[in-house]
């Protein structure tokens, strides 16, 4: 009888344990606590406690401070900043989850605050949160084309912002990687000699993005493609720019090279590389 007596004395307290563990995980954590009465403003309080958790990247119980904070007060002065760290959670997070979530939050914060002093900052995460989705040149380019959509739609709102050069440069890493996929089916296109194709998605990358960071490689192949072309004069200029424009680069003596053969050949017996007039007659391939 005594050990039944222990035994249910002993399950009862595991029971007591589990059941306080279970209600500190469901809302007795630190993010439900208040400070004593009296001490400070329970908002103000929340958004301390929240953004001493974000800078040491404890990204979820930030979460939790901030999102009380919004919940809870919605006359707080500190509601859209702590609106805007509850976005700034998820980017810290950093997972294709996490920026889905964040590109969400962000856009309720523009929705609920359209005139906030903040309203560029959002636009700015937005932006940054698309461009963590963006997939390698050789893959699918929609997260690319959506970094590049909101880029513009930041610098048509707030073209005076401090977080402009910010923006910019997320806008130069996605024309990259945008023109890079192009150039690399245009590269393909050469490589097997259909010089039409490739010339045309080689020109049509220079229109899109004349300031694409590897336009010297669009240049080159460009050229080489025009004289397997039999087109040595159209050639000519774009084997120039790969020199006029890029003091290095792994296509510079190759141009140079070209540009000397060319100027020194007699006009009327220049043709492509390897003395072949070239071929400008296949149709482009389907992308």
């Amino acid at each position: 009888m005594l050990k039944m007596i222990l035994r249910r004395q002993s399950s009862l307290m595991v029971f007591v344990a589990l059941t306080a563990l279970t209600a500190a995980a469901c809302g007795g954590g630190a993010a439900s606590r208040l400070p004593p009465a009296g001490m400070m403003d329970p908002a103000e309080w929340l958004f301390e406690r929240g953004t001493e958790h974000q800078a040491e990247k404890r990204w979820f119980s930030a979460r939790e401070y901030f999102r009380r904070l919004v919940d809870g007060y919605p006359q707080s002065p500190r509601r859209e900043d702590a609106k805007l760290g509850i976005g700034d959670s998820f980017i810290g997070e950093d997972s294709v989850t996490s920026n889905v979530l964040a590109i969400n939050e962000f856009r309720e914060f523009l929705t609920f605050f359209p005139v906030s002093r903040r309203a560029d900052y959002a636009q700015y995460r937005i932006a940054l949160a698309y461009s963590r989705s963006m997939l390698s040149p050789q893959r699918d380019q929609t997260a690319t084309k959506d970094t590049i959509r909101e880029v513009d739609i930041f610098l048509q709102r707030f073209p005076e912002s401090e977080f402009k050069d910010e923006v910019q440069q997320i806008e130069r890493e996605a024309r990259d990687r945008l023109s890079q996929s192009e150039f690399e089916i245009g590269y393909f296109y050469a490589r097997y000699n259909v010089c039409a194709g490739a010339v045309e998605r080689f020109r049509g990358i220079l229109v899109s993005d004349p300031a694409f960071s590897n336009r010297d490689a669009v240049y080159f192949h460009m050229a080489e493609c025009l004289l397997k072309m039999g087109l040595p004069a159209e050639a000519l200029p774009w084997f120039e720019r790969v020199a006029a424009e890029f003091e290095k680069s792994e296509y510079l003596e190759r141009a140079k090279r070209r540009v000397a053969e060319i100027k020194t050949v007699p006009a009327g017996r220049q043709g492509g590389p390897g003395g072949s007039g070239g071929n400008n007659r296949p149709q482009t391939p389907a992308r």
